[in-house]
């Protein structure tokens, strides 16, 4: 039997240039898609698409992390390995409660979902199960269970239980739509409908499906469903990106409740992709929490990082709300767990700045977290400099501008950017806040930014490659004044000082 992969622990553990300190990344090769993402007698288990030989895309399997709390993160061995049907593409993964397949001798156990992908490029969907809380995998030997009937793109299958019809649910993605399929037992499947193909975007192929219910405004009484789908290329900061839907869902079909023209996208920055959420996670704490990979498909075979090569995205909890102008939309907050993190701490309150000081000039930070409300008096724009160096002249600028009613990362000097001419670049998003201050929460770790804007309403995230010694940071503003009412800057821990 595979056991955990120990490592003692060691000062230069994840040290390496550029290295997440809290985000997970593999020691190791190349990773990418989140998989089967479940929660099961109090672990988070986060599989991946990983090539184990290389760091670039390669000939992929599934890798495997474990965590009790979403934050510290131990290394697995590989799950599932290529076999004769072909590589392990992306999936979902869901407890059999009630053992519907029958794997289980009548109790309960995990079930992967997952797409394999055959040398002559033909994709089915398989299963395999797991008596040992994920720990090893045997493959169905009536796999595939949904054969591939001259579909080129057909992949990625998500699994879900639907109380209201008792059945289970497949999402899966077909070229540039979805197709939706039930069964009773996880091993028979039949389909029910599609959607898609003449709504949102549509710039490149559509992967990894996500289909889950929530409350609007936390009222359990009136809920949606969210349809979650990536799309390979065309996305709204260029390149790879994730959109969303909402809309109904009765069991068979699942319908759009904004026009077929209309996309809503779940992250404005450039590196977000293969979002996926996790199954199963326990009634009482009702959260529908997700995770994505943070890259591009532009430049991710590119990043310069070495041993390894791309890291996942921080949890995020999904909710739905009433914006400003009554429309309902997703929203995106941190789990309140990453708070865990927190160490040294720096307050800043009731206090107007302008542009002659930088009231954080005293500080350094490279892995650190702020919290700032602004209210603005009379700036045309105000915002962060952040992993700055006036000696090697880098920054990256996370900013508003009020004359423009736009939220921006400007990465064009935020580091190393020559491995890519897609790469550097200023990503926007057009929008109008009614409240009289707007509150930011950002993450910054050792080559990344994730941006939370009034509450989660909008989300942006880039990575970004800079100096080690790139350090320094600002609260800018241009052309007048802000009122700072809050502002909170965390030192933030490492989750490698060791092998947990």
């Amino acid at each position: 039997m595979s056991t955990v992969n120990k490592i003692s622990k060691k000062a230069n553990y994840y040290t390496e240039r550029y290295r997440p300190q809290f985000h997970y990344s593999p020691q190791k090769n190349w990773m990418n898609d989140p998989n089967g993402m479940v929660f099961y007698r109090d672990e988070y288990h986060l599989f991946y698409q990983y090539h184990p030989e290389g760091s670039e895309w390669g000939p992929m399997h599934w890798g495997h992390a474990i965590s009790k709390n979403m934050v510290d993160w131990e290394h697995y061995p590989i799950a599932l390995e290529p076999d004769a049907l072909g590589m392990i593409f992306s999936g979902s993964a869901v407890v059999d409660w009630n053992d519907t397949t029958g794997f289980f001798g009548g109790k309960e156990g995990l079930v992967a979902v997952f797409t394999h992908h055959s040398k002559e490029e033909v994709q089915s969907q398989s299963i395999a199960y797991s008596n040992d809380k994920g720990r090893t995998w045997i493959k169905y030997n009536g796999n595939p269970v949904i054969p591939n009937e001259g579909i080129k793109d057909f992949r990625d299958p998500k699994v879900f239980w639907h109380n209201e019809t008792n059945e289970w649910k497949m999402v899966i993605a077909a070229g540039q739509k979805v197709m939706l399929y039930s069964s009773p037992n996880l091993k028979e499947w039949t389909y029910l409908s599609d959607f898609g193909a003449n709504e949102g975007a549509h710039g490149g192929v559509w992967e990894c499906p996500d289909l889950f219910r929530l409350p609007v405004d936390g009222n359990i009484h009136q809920q949606k469903w969210v349809l979650q789908v990536d799309l390979g290329d065309g996305a709204i900061a260029g390149g790879s990106g994730s959109q969303y839907f909402i809309g109904d869902f009765d069991g068979t079909t699942f319908v759009n409740e904004n026009k077929p023209s209309e996309t809503l996208w779940v992250d404005y920055g450039r590196d977000f992709y293969a979002a996926q959420s996790f199954s199963d996670v326990l009634k009482e704490d009702g959260r529908r929490i997700c995770m994505a990979w943070m890259s591009n498909w532009r430049y991710a075979n590119k990043v310069p990082t070495t041993p390894w090569r791309s890291a996942m995205s921080i949890p995020r909890e999904m909710e739905l709300r009433q914006n400003d102008n009554g429309n309902i939309k997703l929203f995106q907050k941190p789990i309140t767990e990453l708070q865990t993190l927190r160490q040294s701490k720096v307050n800043i309150s009731n206090e107007f700045v302008n542009g002659d000081k930088n009231v954080l000039a005293n500080q350094e930070e490279d892995v650190f977290e702020i919290v700032a409300e602004i209210e603005n008096l009379s700036a045309v724009e105000f915002g962060f400099k952040v992993r700055k160096s006036s000696l090697n002249k880098e920054e990256t600028i996370v900013g508003y501008n009020f004359n423009k009613e736009e939220l921006f990362i400007n990465r064009e000097n935020s580091g190393e950017n020559s491995f890519s001419e897609e790469f550097s670049g200023r990503h926007a998003v057009k929008l109008t806040s009614s409240k009289e201050s707007i509150r930011l929460h950002l993450f910054i770790d050792k080559s990344s930014v994730e941006l939370f804007f009034n509450d989660g309403e909008v989300v942006m995230t880039d990575l970004i490659f800079p100096k080690e010694d790139s350090k320094e940071l600002e609260l800018y503003v241009i052309d007048g004044e802000v009122k700072v009412i809050s502002l909170e800057v965390y030192s933030l821990r490492s989750i490698w000082n060791e092998q947990r």
